[in-house]
């Protein structure tokens, strides 16, 4: 199950790209499935080939009308100026969900049919165990760069081994669907051309445009880079120019680009004189590309090293210190996976950010920053955000007003940069400048967009359907509200788990799968704790679990940053996995109590999907905000705990 639900977020994500700013629907999807196929078990003995079915007819219409997205409007999280083609996302999005619904509804149905057969912890121990087996098979696949084909394979082979039947016809009915997968992801395979980073799905074209050597690189399908000679990129558009000029000392012993991508940055800093760059880049595919086709061969030169993470992390690590700072149209062009709001970058673009990179200058370096920023607001609020980090007024200087070209350079001082005209300052209106705890640079305003709340309703409404439909009057599951709201209160503490580690540690795709096979081995020790030893009586737990919140909320973010890198993750970890700990104690001692495990644990999957929509609080309240939440969420819980649970 949670091998397909990762494959589904890439896949999915990188030809519907709208999917690429919304990765948590497909797994609010997989969520509502994996619930549906619990309370499924016991209406039907058939074995569920209406997965393997739903997951070929998926790939194929995926594969047929493709998504490019519109990011023109205002108050989303994403931006730029293409257009859409294909289904708009208040269709496609639910579509996608409802279809990931069907997909992990079936394998779901077999887990639960396996849970009447044995003791409900020994149970849920199998079901965790095969989790993090997934998340290794995945993360592996994703080091090797396998291309979908690949996980196409392995989940056909899976449908095969689970659901052979010895009938012709049930054989037919497994067998064609999983060739369709196959035969279709190699299509795709053989005639994209693309590379599978652990983000996107990468394609390049190489040609001459006037005589000068070009290479392309679109990512999901975006225009993302264009690896060109640096003498071209100087003479045809200035902003690459301008982080050189404005600085007054004019010393480049050493260099940092963050952002580096294909190397372009990189040429133009060697072009310019720089002694030493240090490059920093997220996408080691990108990187990759560089040092093979770039025409200036940069990341060959023996004056540039080379560094595989996000900037922030880089930041943050490094104790060196340099003339010139460059963030170099850092856009990621997609989401943390499991984290409804935060961009790969995000944390590149706060006031602590901007201060981090302050503190590695030299005296007499400069920081500076270019883009096309699409609205006047956002060259004003990283201005601003400057201007916070900085103490004094920075350079801004709005190369071309199509698309908001802009640059931004701040001095260590104010008289190490040279601007070409004093910057008036943010107009009024402007957002102010974003931080670690909210650090959503492309939303003016403290509030849910638009398309998300209607997106999110659809959603909501379509769930409600489905389980009535599929699991019956809603009064079944009744007994089991406190364990809804466990799995709506836990889905908030994992996303606040992943923000926070992805901003101490990196928001790179190996984080990221630390941070989520480390929230299953919480979960697992506390279900062997539970099964192995004598456990406090549930409303002692639920005061641990509280206590955890607390001390969640007291440590902040800013102080562990402080800490030596090794002190920083082993307090990181006890402050974060303590509540998940002990709300998975919690909710062990309550399931192994339940009278009908199924419906239990299908209550409490539809009610971390629930928390999956709810996530989206943390733009208005901040990922600190979701801490409140959850605990109002838990106190909720043990208010409806059955008596004879809380007895015992």
């Amino acid at each position: 199950m949670l091998f397909l639900e990762l494959a589904l977020i890439r896949w999915t994500g990188s030809n519907i790209v709208h999917l690429s700013y919304f990765t948590n629907f497909v797994l609010l999807g997989s969520f509502l499935g994996i619930g549906l196929g619990f309370l499924r078990v016991g209406r039907t003995a058939r074995p569920p080939y209406y997965s393997a079915i739903a997951l070929a007819v998926l790939v194929l219409v995926i594969l047929r009308f493709p998504v490019t997205v519109d990011r023109d409007t205002e108050g989303v999280l994403y931006w730029t100026s293409l257009n859409t083609s294909g289904p708009p996302p208040w269709l496609i999005l639910p579509l996608i969900f409802a279809a990931a619904a069907v997909v992990l509804m079936g394998p779901a149905e077999l887990v639960g049919r396996c849970f009447p057969e044995l003791d409900r912890l020994e149970a849920y121990r199998y079901d965790l165990v095969g989790s993090l087996t997934g998340i290794a098979l995945f993360t592996a696949l994703s080091f090797l760069g396998a291309p979908p084909v690949v996980w196409g394979m392995i989940a056909a082979a899976a449908y095969v081994a689970l659901l052979w039947p010895r009938g012709l016809g049930g054989r037919v009915a497994v067998l064609v669907p999983s060739l369709v997968v196959v035969g279709a992801l190699a299509v795709e395979t053989l005639t994209a051309g693309a590379l599978w980073s652990p983000y996107y799905k990468v394609t390049y074209d190489r040609f001459l445009w006037q005589g000068v050597p070009v290479m392309d690189i679109q990512v999901n399908g975006i225009p993302h880079q264009q690896a060109i000679p640096a003498r071209e990129r100087l003479s045809w558009e200035r902003q690459y120019a301008l982080p050189y000029e404005r600085s007054a000392a004019h010393r480049l012993d050493d260099v940092l680009i963050v952002g580096a991508g294909s190397g372009t940055d990189v040429a133009i800093a060697l072009a310019k004189g720089a002694k030493h760059v240090d490059a920093v880049e997220i996408d080691p595919r990108l990187r990759e590309l560089g040092e093979i086709y770039h025409p200036d061969r940069p990341y060959a030169d023996p004056r540039v090293t080379t560094v595989v993470t996000d900037g922030r992390a880089y930041l943050e690590r490094t104790a060196r210190k340099y003339d010139l700072i460059l963030f170099a149209l850092p856009d990621s062009l997609t989401l943390v996976s499991g984290a409804g709001s935060l961009r790969l970058e995000s944390y590149l673009f706060t006031r602590q950010a901007m201060e981090a990179a302050r503190d590695h200058l030299k005296p007499g370096g400069t920081f500076s920053m270019y883009n096309y920023y699409r609205e006047g607001w956002l060259v004003d609020r990283l201005a601003a955000t400057a201007q916070a980090a900085f103490g004094h007024r920075p350079c801004v200087d709005v190369v071309s007003q199509a698309g908001q070209q802009a640059v931004i350079t701040a001095g260590l001082a104010a008289a190490d940069q040279s601007c070409g005209a004093e910057w008036a300052g943010a107009a009024a209106g402007a957002p102010p400048p974003s931080d670690d705890d909210r650090p959503f640079l492309y939303l003016k305003d403290r509030t849910i967009p638009q398309i998300y709340v209607v997106t999110l309703i659809l959603i909501l409404i379509v769930s409600l359907l489905a389980v009535r439909a599929v699991a019956g009057p809603y009064r079944r599951m009744r007994p089991y509200a406190d364990l809804f709201l466990l799995g709506v209160a836990f889905m908030l503490l994992e996303t606040k788990s992943v923000t926070g580690f992805a901003l101490l540690f990196g928001t790179t795709w190996v984080v990221n799968a630390v941070v989520f096979a480390g929230v299953l081995v919480a979960v697992l020790a506390a279900v062997e704790v539970t099964r192995r030893f004598p456990t406090p009586p549930l409303p002692v737990m639920y005061g641990v679990l509280l206590a955890g919140l607390v001390l969640a909320w007291l440590v902040p973010s800013s102080w562990l940053l402080g800490l030596p890198l090794p002190l920083r993750a082993v307090t990181a970890v006890v402050v974060a996995f303590l509540p998940i700990f002990a709300a998975n104690v919690v909710f062990a001692k309550r399931f192994a109590d339940s009278h009908d495990g199924t419906t239990a644990f299908g209550a409490n999957l539809l009610g971390a999907m629930a928390g999956g929509c709810l996530e989206y609080l943390a733009l208005v309240v901040g990922y600190r905000g979701l801490l409140i939440v959850a605990g109002l969420l838990y106190l909720g819980a043990f208010a409806l705990l059955p008596r004879r649970a809380a007895a015992a």
